[in-house]
């Protein structure tokens, strides 16, 4: 990719999405009171998200007979709803105070952990049990999910946004890095219906955090007022900024095809290598640790708060190579080590790629267009889900994480070259910001 070897097209970005004279260090976010009891709910609740997840697939694989494809149908079922919901929620979101609209979403996501938990410790579980309370979480957690993403810029503010994303990264990795490990363990021991449960009394962090924020000192804009055809009007804002267009694209094929250790590690775990949970947590584990180390990498660049176009491609590069490298492995221990690289490579893409879009838009439209990125970033999966599943039961095991990485390769130089010839990303960014709204 030598037009990204330091040409026009990183420094065009770079000026476009240049911030004022920073004011923090790497954890300058956390001086805002309501984003601290955020982040200190999100730590309890994504460990018990990160275990129930474990929880999940290997309860699948136990239901189904250490099938592949059922894993990838349950993952499909989990990830559908966003293909529905996830753009009508980016409007609600730009409608409605996403703080309240969070305290009922995530109620929600903890009683579909108690459901499954209280059929799983009685003795009740079946698969399409599992099947219909992975659609109902998917469900509202496609709703969640771009509320929760462009609910961060209106605790922290503008120029703390880029901090705010890479920190939420490292919060969410460092549960991804302790959340399996624990569940693994816990499932050999007492079985995976206590971890839904251990899950579902998680949540109550998140809610006491959101309950006890300062509702006067959130940075919101005007609330968008409700009229016909916003949601077209998301899309053609979108439609009109080609640059955007290539962006969403690369996040489609490399969230679709090579972000699928939902469905490569158990099946790796119990199938090649012959393990049991704790074998699956220790992998997860492993990819965890990279990228928590990703996310800390982040929160260190983003203290000059410049997401790069250079260090998007790079990333997206580096993970498809390093996606292969770790499907080719012979042991587990060495496909352990080889996921932290990953995990670094995939924090690098992921969390540039959001922080980049998140500061792309006008305020008036960033709820519509986070709903169209979850959609991009999630939406793929029921396609993707089945189709890896597939080529591990029909193949190897080892297949799905060679054919993820191949296409993110693609994918990456395609967009790469794209961007180049475009001239790099314009990100027309009006000066309107975020402001504080005080009550009398």
């Amino acid at each position: 990719m030598p037009a990204y070897a330091g040409g026009a097209e990183t420094d065009q970005l770079d000026r476009n999405t240049a911030a004022p004279p920073p004011r923090s260090s790497m954890f300058g976010s956390l001086r805002v009171r309501n984003y601290r009891l955020y982040a200190s709910g999100q730590v309890v609740s994504l460990v018990g998200l990160w275990m129930q997840r474990v929880a999940q697939d290997w309860l699948v694989l136990e239901l189904s007979d250490g099938s592949p494809v059922a894993l990838g149908i349950a993952a499909a079922l989990q990830f559908a709803p966003t293909l529905l919901l996830s753009l009508w929620a980016g409007v609600l979101a730009d409608r409605l105070d996403k703080r309240k609209l969070l305290l009922v979403l995530e109620t929600g996501l903890g009683l579909c952990a108690l459901v499954l938990g209280l059929l799983d410790v009685t003795g009740v579980a079946e698969l399409w049990h599992v099947y219909l309370l992975c659609l109902l979480l998917g469900a509202v957690s496609a709703v969640e999910t771009p509320v929760r993403q462009s609910f961060v810029v209106e605790m922290v503010g503008r120029d703390q946004l880029t901090n705010a994303v890479a920190l939420n990264s490292m919060t969410f990795n460092l549960a991804r890095m302790v959340g399996p490990a624990v569940a693994g363990g816990l499932i050999v021991f007492v079985g995976t219906g206590w971890v839904f449960l251990i899950n579902a009394a998680s949540f109550l962090g998140v809610l006491l955090g959101l309950f006890l924020m300062n509702p006067r000192e959130l940075h919101r804009g005007d609330p968008v007022p409700r009229r016909k055809g916003q949601l077209r009007e998301g899309l053609r804002y979108v439609r009109k900024r080609a640059d955007l267009v290539i962006l969403l694209f690369l996040v489609f094929f490399i969230s679709t095809f090579g972000l699928n250790f939902y469905v490569t590690l158990a099946v790796l775990a119990r199938n090649t290598f012959g393990g049991d949970a704790s074998a699956y947590g220790l992998l997860s584990t492993m990819l965890a640790v990279g990228t928590l180390a990703g996310a800390t990498l982040a929160a260190k660049r983003s203290a000059n708060g410049k997401p790069r176009l250079r260090l998007l491609i790079i990333g997206a590069l580096a993970f498809g190579v390093l996606e292969i490298v770790a499907g080719v492995l012979p042991t587990m221990w060495l496909t352990g080590v080889a996921l932290i690289p990953l995990g670094i490579a995939m924090m690098t893409f992921t969390t540039t790629a959001n922080a980049t879009v998140q500061l792309a838009v006008e305020p008036a439209m960033r709820g519509r267009v986070m709903g169209l990125y979850m959609l991009v970033f999630l939406g793929g999966n029921p396609v993707g889900g089945p189709v890896m599943g597939w080529l591990a039961e029909h193949f190897t095991p080892r297949a799905p994480l060679v054919v993820g990485g191949a296409v993110s390769i693609v994918a990456a130089v395609v967009g790469g070259i794209v961007l180049a010839r475009r001239g790099g990303l314009a990100l027309p960014i009006p000066r309107l910001g975020l402001r504080r709204r005080s009550r009398p």
